[in-house]
């Protein structure tokens, strides 16, 4: 990837800021604001907060989709990069736990990194199943069971996620139709298809070194939100 600043438009390390910082106001609304809001009085404005926060929020998912995209594309080491999607999703597990269901273990439904690790391995099945000789039947098989898992596991945004993960794989290299698609894939979460107006406007390079921020932001920032939900406000 160029690691160059100076061209216009929007580099990798920005898109991950504009997506880190989406999901961080809308965490704030989900995680604090919204159980607080259900358990205790609250005042009116406090409702339109939550809303517009979580408006916000909806743009981070496709952001950190196309990331993962740029991430197949250009890493140099797939099982690496594998493995790090799937270790940082049972890192972030307990944090998500407490966070959105105010206890440290619940196995009713998992964090958003296992729906990326899943979508990447049906990327993975997908490219080796049309390189190699590979039953055509077996390859469509291994994606259906990687959508199923999500599914079945109920990782944030489920198969939905998944399935999203692999059309906009398949038309990755048209950016412009991958922008249109794109919006109307998520065009029922109103907001979110403000994020291919971003992705639209990225211009291929690196810009700056953040990729083990980017990985521990996300249990980090959920962590201490589990705490302040459940030690200070109590909700």
């Amino acid at each position: 990837m160029d690691i160059q600043t100076d061209r216009k438009g929007l580099s990798n390390s920005t898109l991950k800021l504009i997506a880190i910082t989406t999901m961080f106001l809308d965490h704030i609304g989900a995680v604090l604001l919204e159980p607080y809001i259900m358990r205790y009085y609250y005042p009116q404005w406090l409702f339109y907060v939550d809303f517009i926060l979580r408006l916000i929020g909806r743009i981070a998912f496709p952001i950190f989709i196309f990331l993962l995209l740029e991430g197949v594309e250009h890493t140099r080491n797939r099982k690496k990069y594998g493995i790090q999607l799937a270790v940082f999703a049972w890192i972030a597990e307990i944090p998500f736990n407490l966070a959105v269901h105010g206890t440290w273990f619940y196995f009713g439904y998992q964090n958003v990194m296992f729906t990326l690790f899943l979508g990447y391995i049906a990327i993975l099945i997908y490219e080796y199943g049309s390189k190699k000789e590979f039953h055509f039947l077996l390859k469509w098989f291994g994606i259906i069971v990687c959508i199923l898992i999500a599914h079945i596991g109920k990782t944030d945004y489920g198969a939905f996620g998944v399935i999203a993960i692999f059309l906009l794989y398949r038309i990755k290299k048209e950016k412009k139709s991958l922008c249109k698609f794109g919006s109307l894939l998520f065009i029922w979460e109103i907001s979110a298809p403000l994020a291919f107006a971003f992705i639209a406007n990225y211009n291929g390079t690196r810009g700056l070194k953040m990729k083990y921020i980017f990985y521990w932001f996300y249990p980090v920032h959920l962590l201490l939100f589990g705490f302040i939900r459940v030690y200070y406000l109590h909700c």
